[in-house]
């Protein structure tokens, strides 16, 4: 678990930690850095309170199975479902969560009972046969 800043900067530091932490446990990493890259995008876009950071956890458990979590401070802010068809192609946001859905094996967003209310939205990735 790593607090980042909610900047474009801390986003990038978090998907190069991720490519870090996954060399490390000698995991593919391309279908997680996108994943983390879109999440915390949406931290830093649409969670984001000034003075406070965002939350990078991984999690690789056992059975070989990765669990990425984003955590920000704006539980009132829930991520949209991704539509039905896909955005505009001339609109430069809108596809985070449709790229997620598409990566990822299962994403949800768990909240905080807790104060501060915080949201976490997760995604976990299975292990892929080697080819």
């Amino acid at each position: 678990m790593v607090l980042l800043s909610s900047t474009r900067r801390g986003a990038r530091i978090a998907r190069r930690l991720t490519e870090r932490q996954l060399a490390d446990w000698q995991m593919p990493s391309e279908a997680a850095e996108h994943i983390v890259a879109e999440l915390a995008a949406n931290a830093i876009q649409h969670g984001r309170v000034t003075g406070r950071d965002f939350r990078l956890t991984l999690v690789l458990d056992t059975h070989g199975v990765l669990r990425i979590e984003v955590t920000d401070v704006r539980a009132e802010r829930m991520p949209s479902p991704a539509p039905t068809t896909a955005p505009d192609a001339e609109c430069e946001s809108g596809r985070g969560l449709l790229i997620v859905q598409a990566l990822a094996d299962r994403w949800g967003v768990d909240l905080s009972p807790d104060p501060p209310t915080r949201k976490t939205v997760w995604a976990t990735l299975r292990p892929r046969p080697h080819s």
